[in-house]
């Protein structure tokens, strides 16, 4: 029975994504909004690095950079944790390959989109189950006026279950791979095992494909990240704390004031009954 780590691993996501270009290429085929006749035939990676030169650097980001034979750059990071700063980081380094494409004596014209694909291994927008999100530069007024240059998308795979993708199978068995692979279960499904190119990053994903030296930088990293997790649910922990004893405080003191107010009330309620008895005593005995 076949061990496999977790393809979402910085250490195994530069092995499948970042070694083999025709995986990389059907994994943006099918995630990236793309037409059929813009498909990515082939392309060449930007970057040699593919192994995490500081496995446990806070937040962790897995990213894999590459320029197809049209001259249109891909960018495609793995987030294993939320951070409100992911967002502003995947705009400004798809902006500055974008902007680095400029070098003497080019002109704007010569300038190729980039796209930014994002997956997270948790959510951030809370207002929606949708788990696809796609951002342009668009007019507000009109949204068929849409300025080219920048894509991104973004994919909460939290979110992601099979039947929101029913009728793009390679997209959905992709994403499958990502989430139901993992050291927990080697019982994969056979509909991901039939498909030769998931198939083929399955085996990338085998334990016993690793060094003891790679393992050991997996390993690391793993601990990096559940580090991280137990760091964040303290602080959320410690700030829900917080904020009740902050609500309770509060309460108890809205609570007296609001006591204080109503015996004074009745106090002033009573003297006013006092004084109308008194008045129809007076009244009485006059009679």
């Amino acid at each position: 029975m076949a061990h496999y780590l977790d393809p979402k691993n910085d250490l195994v996501f530069k092995r499948i994504f970042g070694e083999h270009p025709d995986l990389l290429i059907s994994f943006l085929n099918a995630l990236l909004p793309l037409e059929k006749d813009g498909f990515i035939n082939s392309l060449e990676y930007l970057t040699p690095e593919l192994v995490p030169d500081n496995p446990t650097k806070k937040f962790s980001i897995v990213d894999v950079r590459c320029k197809d034979k049209r001259g249109r750059y891909f960018i495609v990071e793995m987030q294993m944790e939320w951070n409100a700063a992911f967002l502003n980081r995947m705009v400004f380094n798809t902006s500055k390959v974008f902007v680095n494409q400029m070098v003497v004596n080019e002109n704007y014209n010569s300038l190729s989109p980039v796209y930014s694909l994002g997956i997270l291994n948790k959510n951030f927008e809370t207002k929606t189950a949708e788990f696809y999100h796609r951002y342009r530069l668009q007019n507000p007024n009109n949204p068929d006026e849409i300025l080219p240059g920048l894509e991104f998308v973004l994919l909460e795979l939290p979110k992601f279950i099979p039947e929101k993708l029913a009728d793009r199978k390679m997209a959905v068995l992709w994403l499958r791979f990502l989430k139901e692979v993992h050291e927990q279960n080697d019982q994969v499904s056979e509909e991901l095992m039939e498909n030769k190119e998931i198939r083929k990053a399955m085996d990338m994903c085998e334990k016993g494909g690793f060094t003891p030296e790679e393992l050991a930088l997996y390993e690391k990293y793993q601990d990096a990240i559940r580090t991280e997790n137990a760091a964040l649910e303290t602080s959320m922990k410690e700030g829900e704390a917080k904020g009740l004893a902050e609500g309770l405080a509060k309460g108890l003191a809205e609570g007296l004031a609001k006591g204080e107010k109503e015996r004074e009330e009745l106090k002033q309620a009573i003297a006013e009954s006092q004084q109308e008895i008194a008045e129809l005593k007076r009244l009485l005995n006059k009679k």
